[in-house]
């Protein structure tokens, strides 16, 4: 019994070549500025790019841009961020849900004007699979794999070893086979401009100073309202604000509360507050090791020592934190996921919680056998002090504000810190190598919870020089890792839900990390120069860093009519009711049914010999 989801996607915002045309005169349509300046769209951002190289790129704003360069098989969509079709117009799996059928888009192009084809995602997930590099920044994804097959341009045959509930949401950015094969060095950086599929094409890119962009003319969806696409590095919070106030950039996310509360009375600022996917924690570096469990790096070897670990996380205030750092724009600290994705999301009770106690710490740690020095600094088990390292990001508000307080408890329980900042990279090549005590970490979770709980894997450690994986916190567990495989072969979601959740309390016991809270996502935007951009989630969503491209692809200029909105698969609400194609008429013409049509999707599930018409499911999901 094979079912079979199919997403018929009309209305782009501009027809092009390769693209579905649009309806005549569609309310969205880009308006034609004949012999004006191009439209430029400033995005100040205060993170620096790791890399563009989509195989390696694991931070925020690297991963932001990439995912409006290149698209994916499926993607989340804007309304409640459920994976829809995207390079993939449909899918089935066989009933042992071994055998996954994608049928990709035809005329699909890129944009140097080759043809986009189902040979190109072979190729992208293949490499994957047969080369370690190439499995750095979404290896999770493939490892299950068994093969990967094209046997046309339009038909996609993915084997896996095991059933992966995680099939139709792959956060794999497609790449061109025409390209990267030429490449000796997977690795290595991307020339530019660099050819992609997704609405806009990367053409120049100057480390920690900018990233441009312009729009690309074969995207399949249609060419973006907005000519150009600029990502501006800034140093801190503090420069990108005053870029904006002057002009300078249109668009800022990462606002401290400070300045998001100072700009309130600036007319001609437009405020986003918005519950954000992401996790600040502090990892506790227990031991790091290559995949092969071959120590790495230069922790602390008495970190080891899990009563060590709980004591110093019971001495870590994150309600204060919340309070102090982001002045109440944020949650209390819970499980691994973050609160917004409320089905998988833990919070712990009774035993399981670890109320903030300096008392209760220093109890911990005498009974550990870790007694106070004549400095009142405690000596671990070979009589060395405890002096710990804790790395941070220079110029990052929670960090700076934060280390300290955090130095300040440790120090009460009789540990020694000694707070490092240093640039965005070092501290992702530095966590990523084991080169570490303490250090402030965080990651954008993703509607599906796979791709975070898999930093944690065993797996998903790097080799010895620091790439072939990214993981978190370093923790190698069998017992967590039985749990994350049985949750991936898990399609019964109430299901799956309990699993991930007794990861996340087995997560809180092992006291690798500490999660710090949920900062609330805080944006800007001149409202002189753009009417707005549509949000992910639609309601009360973010603007930046969203799964998928609905922000960037949808701004919409100053005087250039309203913001679009997107349906539930991927059209485009305003103008009316989505069109449907004449394949779809032929369709339903030729099985004699009446096909249902919710927010402009076909659905057909085949049960048993009988055709029964439902909306999508919402099994779907993934990662940052």
């Amino acid at each position: 019994m094979a079912l079979l989801v199919s997403a018929l996607v009309t209305g782009p915002l501009v027809a092009s070549p390769g693209a579905v045309a649009a309806p005549e005169a569609a309310p969205n349509a880009k308006i034609e500025r004949a012999n004006q300046a191009p439209t430029i769209l400033k995005v100040g951002v205060t993170q620096e790019v790791d890399s563009l190289n989509p195989f390696i790129s694991i931070t925020r704003t690297g991963t932001d841009i990439l995912r409006t360069a290149f698209d994916f098989l499926t993607v989340y969509n804007q309304e409640e961020q459920k994976p829809i079709g995207s390079l993939a117009e449909s899918w089935e799996t066989s009933e042992d849900k071994l055998t996954w059928t994608f049928t990709i888009r035809p005329d699909l192009r890129w944009s140097d004007g080759e043809p986009l084809t189902a040979k190109d995602v072979a190729w992208t997930f293949n490499k994957m699979l047969t080369d370690e590099v190439a499995r750095t920044a979404n290896g999770s994804y493939v490892a299950q794999f068994e093969s990967v097959d094209a046997p046309d341009e339009t038909t996609l045959v993915v084997k896996t070893k095991v059933p992966q509930a995680t099939m139709t949401s792959l956060d794999i950015p497609i790449v061109p086979e025409h390209i990267w094969s030429k490449m000796s060095d997977i690795s290595a950086a991307p020339e530019y401009p660099m050819v992609g599929s997704g609405p806009y094409i990367i053409t120049e890119f100057k480390e920690a100073q900018f990233t441009k962009m312009v729009a690309n003319n074969n995207f399949w969806r249609g060419k973006p309202k907005v000519d150009e696409l600029h990502f501006i590095y800034y140093r801190n919070a503090d420069a990108a604000v005053t870029a904006l106030q002057n002009g300078e950039i249109d668009l800022v996310n990462k606002l401290t509360p400070q300045q998001f509360d100072s700009l309130k009375s600036d007319p001609n600022i437009v405020l986003n507050q918005a519950q954000n996917r992401r996790f600040d924690e502090i990892l506790i570096n227990p031991g790091a090791a290559t995949a092969d469990g071959t120590p790495i790096g230069d922790g602390n070897p008495a970190l080891k020592d899990i009563k060590l670990r709980e004591a110093i996380a019971t001495a870590i205030d994150t309600k204060t934190l919340v309070e102090r750092v982001w002045s109440g724009y944020g949650e209390e600290a819970a499980g691994y996921i973050p609160p917004m994705f409320k089905d998988f999301a833990w919070s712990p009770s009774g035993d399981q919680k670890r109320e903030f106690s300096l008392e209760k710490a220093n109890a911990m740690l005498d009974e550990a056998g870790y007694r106070k020095g004549p400095d009142n600094v405690r000596l671990d088990k070979e009589g060395k002090p405890l002096n710990l390292r804790l790395l941070a990001h220079a110029e990052r508000t929670i960090d700076e504000v934060a280390g300290p307080f955090i130095k300040g408890w440790l120090a009460d329980v009789g540990i020694n810190v000694t707070v490092q900042p240093v640039s965005d990279t070092q501290v992702n090549e530095a966590t990523t190598r084991g080169e570490f005590d303490l250090a402030f970490s965080g990651w954008s979770a993703n509607p599906d919870p796979d791709y975070v709980l898999s930093l944690q894997t065993c797996a998903n450690r790097p080799n010895a020089q620091g790439t072939g994986g990214t993981p978190d916190s370093f923790l190698c567990d069998e017992e967590y890792d039985a749990l994350y495989t049985q949750q991936l072969q898990e399609f019964d979601r109430a299901k799956r839900i309990e699993i991930v959740k007794q990861m996340q309390e087995m997560l809180n016991e092992k006291a690798t990390l500490v999660i710090l809270g949920y900062e609330n996502a805080l944006e800007a935007y001149r409202k002189d120069s753009f009417e707005g951009f549509p949000l992910q989630p639609r309601e009360n969503g973010v603007i930046m860093n969203q799964q998928g491209y609905w922000g960037y692809y949808g701004a919409t200029p100053a005087g250039e009519g309203p913001v679009p909105q997107f349906n539930d698969d991927g059209t485009i609400t305003d103008g009316g009711d989505a069109q449907t194609s004449d394949a779809a008429a032929e369709e339903d013409s030729n099985t004699g049914l009446v096909l249902a049509i919710v927010g402009g999707v076909i659905v057909v599930l085949l049960v048993g010999g009988l055709f029964v018409a439902r909306g999508r499911r919402k099994t779907a999901e993934d990662r940052e």
